[in-house]
């Protein structure tokens, strides 16, 4: 039997309603995806900062 605990309370997963199970899965997966795009965010920031440099180089040197 899955547990799960929302603000402070356990809560048996049997025991919770369809639409309740239904919500859990989707704040879960909301979660997941949350996650994803945080590390897809970090990779692009470091790829922008790889390109600034690169553009700073390529800048006229007497400007």
């Amino acid at each position: 039997m899955a547990k799960v605990n929302i603000d402070g309370k356990e809560y048996e997963t049997d025991t919770l309603s369809d639409a309740a199970r239904e919500n859990l899965a989707k704040l879960r997966m909301s979660d997941q995806r949350i996650q994803q795009l945080q590390q897809d965010l970090m990779m692009i920031q470091a790829g922008r900062q790889v390109f600034a440099t690169a553009l700073k180089e390529n800048l006229p040197k007497d400007a």
